[in-house]
Order: C-alpha cells, then sequence, then structure tokens
C-alpha cells in the first residue's frame, strides 16, 4: 500500500503525531483534513529532502535495511534486531569532560540529551514520521509495514545523494570481466571429481595437491590461503580454500552436484547431468546462493548489492564508492568494513559476472555493472531469503 493509504488506515492519534513532525496546518479534529495536509506537505520535494538530510547515520542504516525488501510487512522482533544492526563504529559517542564548577543538574542533563534512542523508541519514531505503520485488522495488527511510495521517493532522493559524491569516468584502457566462467569452472569442477578419486583429509577437505591441480584447470587463478592466516565465516572449508574455489565448491554442495562421502568427494546424477551444459538460469541460482551464504556476516548485503548496481551504471572509482558505502557496512570479526566491501561484495561480483573492474590511468580502480549483472540485481525477488548454514 501507499502513503496515502495507510493514512486512511491510521487512527487520528496518529495523524496528529504526524501533523505535529511535519508542522501541518490544518484542523487537528478533522480526519480527512489531516490526512490532505500530510500527503501535501510530504509530497513537497523541499520538506521530504530535509528530512532525510536531518537523518542521523544510524537512522540512515536502518532505513537502508527496510528499501529493498519485497515483503511488505515486519514484525517487532525484526525491527528491533534491525535497529541493533543498525549500531556500530561512531555511535558510541562519549560526553565532553564536564568542568568542575557544573553542576551536577547540569550533568544529568547533558547526559540525557546525548543519550541515543531505544530500539522501541527509534520504531516509534519512524512511526510519528509517518514512514512505519502497524497492520490494520487480524494478526497483521502486530506487524509493520512502509509505504511502497516512500520506499521509492528514499531510494531515489538517497541515489542522487550518494551519485552526487562519486566520480564518474570514461572505459578505462584494460578491465576484467568474468562473465561465463564461474559457469565453465563448475563444469571443470565437476569433470575432475568425476574422473579422478579426490581424497578426503579428516576435516572434511581436500588435500592440497587436489585442490592445487583443480586451481591449475580454473580460469582465474587464486592461491591457497598462506598458513595461519585469519579466515572466518564465508563457507564450509573457507579456511583451506581460496575465495572463489570455496564459493564454487560450496555452490556444488548446496545444489547437490557433489557429496562428500567420509574420505572420498565424488559427483552425484545431478552433477553428472550439470557436466552436460549449464542450467536455465544458473546465473540467478548462483546470485542467489551467494546472497544466502554471505548475508549472515553482511547483514546489510543486499542493500549493498542494490546501490552498487544502481550507483555502477557507469564506470565509477571504487574510492569515491568506497566513501559512500563503507559508512553503511558493519565490521565482521577482522574483516573491516572496507574489506568486506572491496573484497567480500565487490570482488565476488566481479567473479559472478555482475560486475566488471578496470584499472584507470589517473582515477585507478574503477568499476561498472555488467548488463547481465543489471538484469540479475534488478530482476529477482531474492529478499525471502533465510541465511545457508553449512555443514
Amino acid at each position: 500500500m501507499n502513503l496515502s493509504d495507510m493514512l486512511g488506515y491510521a487512527d487520528i492519534q496518529q495523524l496528529s503525531r504526524i501533523a505535529d513532525v511535519y508542522r501541518c496546518e490544518c484542523n487537528g479534529h478533522s480526519k480527512n483534513d489531516l490526512i490532505q495536509s500530510i500527503l501535501s506537505t510530504v509530497s513537497r520535494n523541499d520538506v521530504f529532502e530535509a528530512q532525510i538530510s536531518s537523518m542521523k547515520l544510524e537512522d540512515l542504516r536502518f532505513l537502508n535495511s527496510l528499501l529493498f525488501e519485497a515483503r511488505n510487512s515486519f514484525s517487532l522482533e525484526d525491527l528491533l534486531a534491525r535497529v541493533q544492526q543498525s549500531r556500530f563504529g561512531e555511535e558510541a559517542i562519549q560526553p565532553a569532560p564536564e568542568s568542575l564548577n557544573k553542576t551536577k543538574k547540569t550533568k544529568k542533563k547533558t547526559a540525557a540529551e546525548i543519550k541515543p534512542l531505544s530500539p522501541r523508541e527509534m520504531i516509534a519514531k519512524f512511526k510519528h514520521q509517518g514512514w512505519l505503520f502497524n497492520g490494520f485488522s487480524g494478526p497483521s495488527r502486530y506487524l509493520f509495514q512502509v509505504p511502497n511510495d516512500l520506499k521509492a521517493r528514499f531510494r531515489d532522493t538517497l541515489a542522487k545523494r550518494f551519485a552526487a559524491e562519486l566520480r564518474y569516468t570514461e572505459e578505462p584502457p584494460v578491465y576484467r570481466d568474468e562473465q561465463m566462467l564461474i559457469h565453465d569452472d563448475i563444469t571443470h569442477l565437476l569433470h575432475y571429481l568425476y574422473h579422478n578419486e579426490v581424497q578426503l583429509t579428516a576435516d572434511g577437505s581436500m588435500y592440497k595437491r587436489f585442490t592445487l591441480q583443480l586451481l591449475d584447470k580454473f580460469g582465474v587463478t587464486e592461491e591457497l590461503p598462506a598458513k595461519g592466516a585469519w579466515r572466518f565465516g564465508y563457507g564450509r572449508h573457507f579456511n583451506q580454500y581460496p575465495n572463489r574455489f570455496s564459493f564454487i565448491y560450496d555452490y556444488c554442495h548446496y545444489a547437490k552436484y557433489i557429496t562428500e562421502n567420509q574420505t572420498v568427494l565424488s559427483v552425484t546424477a545431478l552433477g553428472e547431468e550439470r557436466m552436460h551444459g549449464k542450467p536455465p538460469g544458473e546465473a540467478e541460482q548462483i546470485y542467489r546462493f551467494w546472497l544466502k551464504l554471505y548475508k549472515g556476516p553482511i547483514t546489510h548485503l543486499l542493500s549493498l548489492v542494490h546501490w552498487i548496481n544502481a550507483l555502477a551504471a557507469e564506470w565509477v572509482t571504487v574510492e569515491s564508492l568506497r566513501q559512500v558505502l563503507v559508512p553503511f557496512i558493519k565490521p565482521y570479526y577482522y574483516d573491516d568494513a572496507n574489506t568486506i566491501l572491496e573484497q567480500r561484495v565487490m570482488a565476488m561480483m566481479v567473479h559472478l559476472g555482475l560486475l566488471r573492474l578496470g584499472e584507470h590511468p589517473e582515477e585507478g580502480a574503477v568499476v561498472r555493472m555488467t548488463k547481465a549483472g543489471r538484469a540479475v540485481v534488478s530482476g529477482l525477488s531474492l529478499e525471502d531469503l533465510e541465511p545457508v548454514t553449512l555443514h
């Protein structure tokens, strides 16, 4: 539903609170006057942009987590978790040291003024701004919704703000485009396992010699992880395999192309069928799996991918893209926000054929979405995904 529909179902108390936020001048006892005044005010671009500009970073992160969801309703528990996930980094601001001659009363007031809103207070604030509404009957009364037209306006407004901070360039003289390579390497993996008896170690990973032989056959060069290097949370045998190889292995296992039979890795009947050709829609299936696998460590992965899709329609510098998107990325153990964006998100999007990576002689690293990547990211409803746990 759009904002006008949700306002029609809202009670006069909520309408009055929304009208107060936007300083609407109307008859506060008339529901119709309140609705018309709110719609008239919110439709003004200057008012809407002023609201966005006044938002704190944690508010923007919370809002960002809702913008690309296809589902219409959110439970209170889901929203509370999203607020918590939006609080990291610079939000832990300490009050300035008080001078010795300040009174206790002044100190308490200052502490109260800088105290952040609780998650429930944050949700209440969004309700008062007309950005969240409760359902109106039955079980939906306990669910929250964002008006569809406001979602679109938020996306458009933020996209313009982000784009204004980006640096676009002409096409670089050299760039990397890995479209189709991941499909070929899935075939290479399955053929190798079919024609060789690949033994597994006690932890379930392949012996090093098999891994190296497979890496030599792949279209993208990778090296084995350095001994003792920190690796965490992105696949079944991530500590033994490099990133792309690990992902291909995980996808084949998830798709039931391969099976780990105690000490031997073998190809299943589905895997043998896949050896004869790429099935229709495999690019979308691989993309879905990547979101499932990586959305646990990278809580806002879906929105990051959509923002890259929206902002990198033309060649744009990685550095300017990093400046815009890094504030929305929560570090994950030893992966800081920059590492997550460049290695876990953009590098994997290149491997999936969604993104091209180039080197500009003056601007350095630049990226641009592929046509296939834009189609995959824009054309799928992937928000019902649950994180994958690989055993």
